[in-house]
């Protein structure tokens, strides 16, 4: 797809703002808080892109929770237990979460949709008791005092510098969260775009027709199902070096359940449907905090009447007519 004007004066004004102005109003008003904040939005934004993939071939995925925190323990185990460098470990994990939603996918895939997505909202579950069960995970202790990446040189000269040496590591962690950030969507976008993208798509009109016009169903839904698990593997390995410490309860039922709902309030019919919906979400359960016990009734009401006055999500309030992919 060839982007006009407007595409490219839309996505310069996005970097723009997340790797420069951002940065300068944080600096400004003192708020180191915000590093983390929108930190945690850009790896959630992550996983979600992952579930949202799903989506696309017409699959609800509740098992995002589940890869997220398989990717965070093999990162913890291979930094602490075998001292793997931490930038390997991000592929690394990744590409475990991968072959493991492979070996799951394989059986699970070939049900109906519904069926699909009963059996997705029970792995976080069964992650979260084997993370309690298995030694290597230590248990219910978790996997504490994780280092802080280290530096990258090539040649003498430092590509990435070591985390525990910087003065400011939020906003080190911010860097790299919001550059995979655009790296995942950009990839996603480049991928909805492509034939494989096209091919995906057509499973979402008629599974049979598209398979009586030779379109291999099983081998499109593993590859759309490996790429989400692996998205949601890096961005819980990411998380873990953030927070220096993992637990069973890192990733729980309800953070999957999250993932799948930035998709729906920011739009299944836009790529980067699940980086607003994320965004909205995260910042709306904050503001209302203040509300004390009507917080969660509030969150909910509001979450619904978002859905059913914006099936298509918030993206398609000011982009009414821009080309959308159909969930």
């Amino acid at each position: 797809m060839i982007w006009n004007r407007w595409n490219l004066v839309a996505v310069a004004i996005f970097l723009l703002v997340v790797f420069v102005v951002v940065p300068w109003l944080i600096q400004v008003s003192g708020r180191w808080d915000f590093y983390y904040t929108l930190t945690s939005v850009a790896l959630l934004s992550i996983g979600s892109a992952g579930v949202w993939l799903t989506f696309y071939i017409g699959r609800i995925n509740i098992g995002q929770g589940a890869y997220a925190l398989a990717g965070g323990y093999v990162s913890a185990i291979l930094v602490t237990e075998y001292g793997v460098s931490f930038w390997l470990t991000i592929p690394l994990a990744g590409l475990f979460c991968a072959a493991l939603s492979v070996l799951i996918g394989l059986p699970i895939l070939r049900l109906r949709g519904v069926y699909f997505a009963m059996v997705t909202l029970v792995l976080t579950e069964v992650a979260r008791l084997s993370a309690l069960a298995l030694p290597i995970t230590r248990g219910a202790k978790g996997i504490v005092s994780i280092p802080l990446p280290g530096g990258i040189s090539v040649f003498g000269l430092t590509i990435i510098p070591d985390f525990s040496t910087l003065e400011n590591v939020k906003l080190a962690f911010y860097y790299l969260a919001v550059i995979l950030m655009v790296i995942c969507f950009a990839g996603m976008y480049r991928l909805v775009n492509s034939r494989i993208g096209h091919l995906c798509r057509s499973l979402q009109q008629n599974e049979e027709l598209a398979s009586s016009i030779g379109v291999n169903i099983a081998y499109l839904r593993i590859i759309a199902y490996s790429i989400s698990s692996f998205l949601g593997g890096i961005a819980g390995a990411i998380f873990v070096a953030i927070s220096q410490s993992i637990y069973p309860s890192s990733f729980q039922v309800a953070d999957s359940i999250n993932f799948m709902l930035n998709c729906f309030l920011g739009g299944l019919g836009y790529v980067f449907g699940p980086m607003l919906g994320t965004l909205v979400l995260y910042f709306g359960w904050d503001l209302l905090f203040q509300t004390g016990k009507y917080q969660l009734l509030i969150y909910s009401t509001l979450l619904i009447f978002l859905m059913v006055v914006l099936p298509n999500g918030l993206l398609s309030i000011r982009w009414p007519s821009a080309r959308k992919v159909k969930p």
